[in-house]
């Protein structure tokens, strides 16, 4: 501090600003520039192709249902989540019996929420694999279950009909528990006599959820669209590991489209790098609007 506040600065600014360019900002350039070659992987050189690649893409029928199907995610998986994760909150922060406040939570609340923040905890490849087994069509838990019942027993993932909807319902499963303890801890913060005031006039809990909750949380539940949003358009380890787009692409997505196109027998690059920039854009024109259209006037309350 002796030679003043810029060196200091400096110091601490410019290794994290050059490590965060090298690493995270290079491989998004690098991966424009290859986008534009037919670079197999493996070859030191590359030709150039220009917009061939994207040409392709564009008409690259798998590449399109992939896109369909995270669409299907995307409208469906933050819609689920958030309303079940606002749901659960609220059950556990103000569903149990009416005490001074009105807004006492169910019992065993600090039960509930380690029983639903559990799958934060494992890998997203151990939930893969569990649910896999789950689904599994003679040994699986949840046809174990229906044919105690005498109820018929899908091949969950080997049909195309449901495998695409197992994977999501999996994504829902993994995710909520985040949010609820998320939109528990956000619920805590909000003065009690607002609530208190609310239900002495008669306001049944659903009402309270739709007119008090959920506009003075809707800045948390705005942050939680994005993230779910962007979980929404990848899905690319669950699909991978469950289903690997199949059966016949019914549960592709566009991450496992990239990932094969690479890594796959054709070892297609720079047609890789060209599906890349695509996602990259898809996703910030998801995070974009869905700040824009979610835009409100900020509630304060004392």
């Amino acid at each position: 501090m002796r030679h003043g506040k810029y060196p200091l600065i400096i110091t601490f600014l410019v290794p994290p600003l050059v490590l965060y360019g090298v690493f995270v900002l290079s491989p998004y350039l690098q991966a424009f520039q290859i986008s534009t070659t037919n670079w197999l992987g493996y070859s030191a050189h590359a030709d150039s192709v220009g917009m061939a690649n994207f040409r392709t893409l564009w008409h690259d029928g798998q590449v399109w249902n992939a896109i369909k199907n995270n669409a299907i995610m995307l409208a469906v998986v933050p819609v689920v989540t958030i309303g079940l994760g606002l749901f659960f909150a609220t059950m556990l922060n103000m569903g149990g019996r009416k005490g001074r406040a009105g807004v006492t939570g169910v019992r065993g609340t600090a039960v509930y929420r380690m029983v639903y923040f559990f799958p934060q905890v494992l890998s997203v490849v151990i939930i893969a694999l569990l649910w896999k087994e789950v689904y599994h069509p003679n040994n699986g838990l949840l046809n174990g279950a229906l044919r105690a019942f005498g109820l018929p027993a899908p091949t969950w993932l080997g049909d195309p009909r449901t495998a695409f909807w197992c994977v999501l319902a999996v994504m829902v499963w993994s995710n909520v528990g985040f949010y609820v303890v998320l939109f528990g801890a956000a619920m805590a913060a909000i003065p009690r006599d607002i609530y208190e005031a609310v239900l002495l006039d008669g306001a049944s809990r659903w009402t309270t959820l739709r007119r008090i909750t959920v506009p003075l949380l809707w800045d948390t539940v705005q942050v939680a669209w994005i993230y779910l949003a962007i979980a929404a358009l990848d899905g690319f380890i669950l699909v991978q590991q469950m289903t690997n787009g199949g059966p016949n692409f019914s549960s592709d997505v566009i991450g496992l489209r990239m990932y094969e196109t690479a890594f796959g027998s054709e070892s297609k690059f720079g047609y890789a790098s060209a599906i890349g920039v695509v996602m990259l854009f898809l996703t910030l024109s998801v995070a974009v609007l869905a700040l824009r259209t979610g835009r409100r006037d900020r509630i304060e309350y004392s």
